[in-house]
């Protein structure tokens, strides 16, 4: 039998205020405090609350048959805490199932892993001790923000003791090989390497409500469809995408969640496949070879590389001066001191000041509140300056 896993990434960023050059030294509060209650509550009321319903019912009608996995970052999990503990409390229920894995991932969905060992270690121990606090779990298996990953990335991963670690199957790095088998690290081969296959991801992320798309619309016996035309021998199909594609990113009048209710029902009648877990998927499979990866791949844009987050000089000169502050906040040790500086880490922040507006422009327009990437930079470093002040620096 083979396998679907289903995995969602579930995020929001804590949102920076409007903060000017003469708040530097007088106001020590960076985050927009109304707008990111407000956008919690609406992403509660349109997507987390409704989905997650919609997997919960599904578990419970088809038990064992139907698994899926999250990753929830600290930053949404500290805004569920501060905003919708109605949400939590519905993650909660779900874990409690014993049939929806949870994964780890850094605290506050940050570029850490390209920093030396200790920053990153830092992050993901955090993260690990917050889910064991919230949901009592320990994961096996690791993502990394936006699927970076490379050869060094993943024996890092190893290190900490995960067993697996998702990432994209791009193009450039698969050549002739498919996504849907289960691959392991270069440099450490104990570490499995679960690939998405972002055609068959994308086609319900991105393009389900496109009418002009050519396959418009996508029925639950279509995809099943796409499903058993994958070469038998290929044992695995990763769906992975943002969780907020239920009801967000794809509205709940694009027949989003009918589409995701039917799903499990066609693929057990028309196809051979079981829905599996991560975790499930890398004890069931054996890998049928290594993944070499040199250099970092994402699941961003057409290019599936790190330019959306540190492809100019403003976020590199952003990202090489945060990271400079690690050291000084371990010295001081102070709560507060720790809590902004992972908040300031969130890549989001980095994203907002991307000037490639080319294949994927609409995309990175759409999500950024700034009214250009210049601006974001401006704003971020007059946080950090403050910051730095704080720091006594």
């Amino acid at each position: 039998m083979r396998s679907i896993c289903f995995y969602f990434q579930v995020h929001q960023p804590f949102r920076l205020k409007k903060y000017r050059f003469f708040d530097i030294g007088n106001d020590h509060s960076y985050y927009n405090d109304y707008e990111n209650r407000t956008i919690m509550r609406k992403v509660a009321e349109k997507c987390y609350l409704p989905a997650n319903q919609l997997m919960l019912d599904l578990v419970n009608e088809y038990g064992d048959n139907f698994k899926i996995a999250y990753s929830l970052s600290g930053t949404v999990i500290d805004q569920f805490e501060l905003y919708a503990p109605d949400v939590l409390e519905s993650f909660q229920k779900l874990f409690a199932t014993g049939r929806v894995e949870l994964l780890d991932e850094t605290y506050s969905h940050s570029l850490s892993a390209l920093r030396p060992e200790d920053v990153f270690d830092y992050q993901v121990n955090r993260h690990k001790r917050k889910v064991k606090e919230l949901f009592g779990l320990q994961p096996k298996i690791f993502r990394n923000t936006e699927l970076i990953y490379s050869d060094e990335i993943g024996e890092k991963v190893a290190k900490l003791g995960y067993e697996g670690m998702l990432t994209e199957g791009a193009r450039h790095i698969m050549g002739w090989k498919s996504p849907n088998y289960l691959y392991c690290n270069a440099i450490n081969p104990k570490l499995k390497l679960l690939l998405k296959n972002f055609k068959l991801s994308d086609d319900i992320a991105f393009r389900f409500s496109n009418q002009a798309w050519d396959e418009y619309p996508l029925t639950a016996e279509k995809y099943v469809s796409w499903l058993n035309a994958i070469d038998p021998n290929e044992e695995v199909v990763n769906l992975f995408m943002d969780y907020e594609t239920f009801g967000e990113h794809q509205w709940k009048e694009t027949g989003i969640f009918d589409f995701m209710r039917a799903l499990p029902e066609k693929v057990f009648k028309y196809s051979d496949y079981q829905f599996h877990t991560p975790s499930e998927v890398v004890a069931k499979h054996n890998p049928v070879g290594v993944l070499n990866v040199p250099y970092p791949i994402s699941w961003a844009d057409e290019e599936r590389d790190l330019t959306a987050w540190l492809g100019n000089e403003l976020q590199n000169e952003a990202f090489e001066n945060l990271y400079k502050l690690f050291e000084r906040v371990k010295e001081l040790d102070d709560p507060e001191l720790w809590r902004d500086w992972l908040y300031l880490q969130t890549s989001d922040h980095f994203y907002y000041m991307c000037t490639k507006w080319f294949s994927d422009g609409d995309v990175h327009k759409y999500f950024n509140p700034y009214s250009s990437p210049y601006e974001a930079f401006i704003n971020y470093m007059n946080i950090l300056s403050d910051f730095r002040i704080r720091l006594g620096l």
